[in-house]
Formats: C-alpha cells, sequence, structure tokens
C-alpha cells in the first residue's frame, strides 16, 4: 500500500510538469494590455496669501467642522437645564380627577366627584443642586469650545506643514530630475564624440527615470497634502508666512483648554452625584382639590374642599441605580482628567525634546550640505575632464541630493516643531 501511495504521487507530480510544460504559453503576462486610466478634476492648486493669518485659517476650519452641531446640541441642553433649575416647580403638576356611582350596583343614588390638581414640592437643597448641574453645564459648553478650538489647532498647524514638507519634497525630486537630465545631456554628447561607451548613456537615461518617477509621486503627495487642507478648511489659499513664534510657557498650565474642558467634565459630575444624592426619592406632592358628594336616596348635594400631602419614601430600588450610575461617571471624569494630564506631560516633554534634537541635526545638516557641495563640484569637474566615470559622479550627485534633502527637511521640521510645542503648551495661533 505504501508502495502503491508513492507511485500515485509521483504519477500525479509527472502528469502536472506534463500539463505546465504544453500550457506554458498560457501563463505568460501580457506586457501590451493597457493600463486603466482614472481622470482627475482637481489640481490641487493652493496659492499664497500674505494677508491671511493662521487664527483665520483656523476660524474657517472651526465654522465648516460638522462638531459645530453637537456644541450647539450641548449649549441647548445647557439652557434646558437653567429652565428646569429656575421653575416654580421640580416637576410638572397634574390633575386629578375622581368619580363614584353605585348605579351597577346598590342603585340608591350615591354620587361622588372630586378633582384636584397634585403640586410636586422641592426637596431641600435640590434647587441649589439644580442650578449647579445648570452653571456647570454651562462652563462646560464654553471649555468644550475653547478644547476643540484646541484640537482643531492641531490638525491646522499640521496640514499646513505637511504641505510645506512635500513641497520641499517636490522641489528636491525637481532638483534630482534636472540634474539628471543634465548629466544625461553631457554623457550623450560624449558618447556621441566617442569618450564613453553606450552603457554610460544607459546609466545615465535610467538615472533620469528614476528621478522622474519619484518626482512624478512628490507630485502626487503635493496634491494629496493641498486637498487635506482644502477639506479641512474650506479655502483655496495658503497663509504665506505659517511660521509661529516659540511660546515662552515651559511648563503645562493648569489654564490648558484640554485641560480646562476635562476638568468641567469633572465639575459638572460632582454636581450630578450631589444632585443624585438629594433626588434619591420622588418629590412630595400637595393635592388641592373639590369634593362634591350625594348620599344614597338623598337629593341634596354636599361640597367640600380637599387637601392631602404625598410623601414618597426612599427605597433602594429606585436610589441605588441612580447614584451607581452618577458615581460612576464621576470616576469616568476623574480618570479621563488625570490620563489626558499625563497624555499632555508626555506631549510636552516630547515636543521640548524634538526641539532640541532637530536644532542638533539642524546644525549637522548644515555642515553636511557644504561638504555635499563643495565633493560636487569636483566630482563634476573632474568627470569633464575624464579623471573619473559616470558611477562615481552620480554616486556623489546622490550624496549631495541627500544632504540637501536632510538640510532643507531640517529647517521645515524646526519651524513644525515649534508649531508642535505651542500646541503642546495651549497657545492658539
Amino acid at each position: 500500500m505504501i508502495l502503491k501511495s508513492y507511485g500515485m504521487t509521483w504519477l500525479s507530480l509527472a502528469m502536472s510538469c506534463l500539463f505546465l510544460h504544453a500550457h506554458a504559453g498560457t501563463f505568460e503576462l501580457d506586457t501590451k494590455e493597457e493600463l486603466p486610466v482614472i481622470q482627475v478634476d482637481h489640481d490641487d492648486v493652493l496659492e499664497g496669501n500674505a494677508t491671511l493669518s493662521l487664527r483665520e485659517v483656523l476660524e474657517s476650519a472651526y465654522n465648516r467642522n460638522p462638531e459645530q452641531k453637537l456644541l450647539q446640541a450641548l449649549d441647548i441642553e445647557a439652557q434646558a437645564s437653567y429652565t428646569r433649575a429656575r421653575s416654580m416647580l421640580p416637576a410638572a403638576p397634574a390633575i386629578a380627577l375622581r368619580m363614584v356611582n353605585d348605579s351597577f350596583s346598590s342603585g340608591r343614588g350615591e354620587r361622588e366627584w372630586e378633582a384636584g390638581v397634585d403640586l410636586p414640592i422641592w426637596l431641600p437643597g435640590q434647587r441649589a443642586a439644580r442650578q449647579a448641574v445648570a452653571n456647570s453645564s454651562h462652563d462646560g459648553v464654553a471649555a468644550s469650545r475653547e478644547g476643540f478650538m484646541m484640537q482643531l489647532a492641531g490638525l491646522v498647524r499640521d496640514t499646513i506643514w505637511d504641505i510645506a514638507m512635500q513641497e520641499n519634497a517636490l522641489k528636491l525630486a525637481q532638483y534630482r530630475l534636472d540634474n539628471a537630465r543634465a548629466i544625461q545631456q553631457d554623457v550623450e554628447a560624449r558618447f556621441r564624440a566617442g569618450e564613453l561607451p553606450r552603457t554610460d548613456t544607459m546609466l545615465a537615461e535610467d538615472e533620469t527615470l528614476k528621478s522622474e518617477a519619484a518626482r512624478v509621486r512628490a507630485d502626487a503627495e503635493v496634491k494629496h497634502a493641498r486637498h487635506r487642507y482644502t477639506l479641512l478648511t474650506g479655502l483655496e489659499t495658503l497663509p504665506a508666512r505659517p511660521t509661529e513664534n516659540l511660546a515662552s510657557i515651559q511648563e503645562l498650565q493648569d489654564h490648558h483648554p484640554l485641560l480646562k474642558a476635562a476638568r468641567t467634565k469633572l465639575a459638572l459630575a460632582e454636581d450630578e452625584v450631589h444632585l443624585a444624592n438629594i433626588e434619591k426619592r420622588e418629590n412630595p406632592q400637595v393635592n388641592l382639590g373639590t369634593r362634591t358628594i350625594r348620599g344614597g336616596f338623598d337629593t341634596q348635594f354636599n361640597g367640600a374642599l380637599s387637601l392631602s400631602v404625598r410623601i414618597p419614601l426612599d427605597a433602594e430600588v429606585r436610589s441605588a441605580p441612580m447614584l451607581a450610575a452618577a458615581n460612576s461617571n464621576f470616576a469616568r471624569a476623574a480618570a479621563d482628567l488625570e490620563r489626558l494630564r499625563l497624555t499632555m506631560e508626555t506631549m510636552l516633554h516630547e515636543s521640548m525634546h524634538n526641539l532640541e534634537v532637530t536644532r542638533d541635526e539642524l546644525e549637522i545638516a548644515t555642515r553636511q550640505r557644504e561638504i555635499a557641495r563643495e565633493n560636487l563640484r569636483l566630482a563634476r569637474k573632474a568627470f569633464q575632464l575624464g579623471e573619473s566615470d559616470l558611477v562615481g559622479l552620480m554616486r556623489v550627485q546622490a550624496l549631495a541630493t541627500d544632504a540637501e534633502r536632510a538640510f532643507q527637511s531640517r529647517q521645515i521640521q524646526m519651524k513644525w516643531d515649534i508649531a508642535k510645542f505651542n500646541q503642546a503648551v495651549g497657545v492658539l495661533p
């Protein structure tokens, strides 16, 4: 059985090899197949505006952001809390009607009508507690608006400096392409003159094609970054001078908009816990009404006024879920505040450290750029005199391009890190 099994395996493998050999042509890729073409109907061109400020860009992004609807709903909710706290009654009154008739029983003509209104009464400290909740809700909406503006400022800053970084990459890609084309023209001219072999022209052309591909990709990244900016702000122009001054604040402040928003949420949760402890039992009710009675076999009606008081008792079946929910909300708000504080302290530390690192990298990149430029000048001269080959020149050219890219990207990164530091300490543009 084992030999038979091995025999079947080898037979299957042999048949598979024969099939692949017979149909080898069917597995060839059609390199002449046309690639799909997608038409793009936008150019994503942004013009620089010398009068446009970062603050105006932030306000434009704020006005078009859908978060506005949530803030408006929170504002309406805060106003409703004020309405509830300022009401004469803690809850809506109710009308009570009652009628007694013995027509379906003894039939002696006994009649009784009663009508009244149930008026809830404020619990001790309940009105003040609701007023405190309303005040905290109002402060929370204002703080949430400031915190949202701070978060949006971070998005605007990152979007603008991402555009600057991508445009710099495009400029360097164009610089690389221009140098590659110049070298290719020089090599082709010397090839026609019989000074260089055909392989050098192919090498130079390959470098030009690689540079063109890099330039195409860099141009696409610029358009992507510009499109993200337009979606965020709704603007077709960029600030011509987006550079910010480094804030003088060196530590995390209590009035940071994000921390302020988190603290107002904690204060609101604390006020809600206090209110839940007061409202753990229902409000007492006073019933004022009239009563009209006619006895059996009696044609006279007897009217009277009625006054009754309903005092609900405290029971865990009602109060326990309310208190648990309020305390859970308070604990969650306290944890969120502490977590946010740790995150903000980490961001501040990293932003300060990144400033120092970028400053040191910029000094190094400046020196490397000077050396690479001088080395490239000497390499070009040596290649023109026939003292070096094309491969050596292209290697030096690549090193010079990398040095230029590092220098310019560090310059932009330095300005970006300043914006990130200002964001970490809570300074708006």
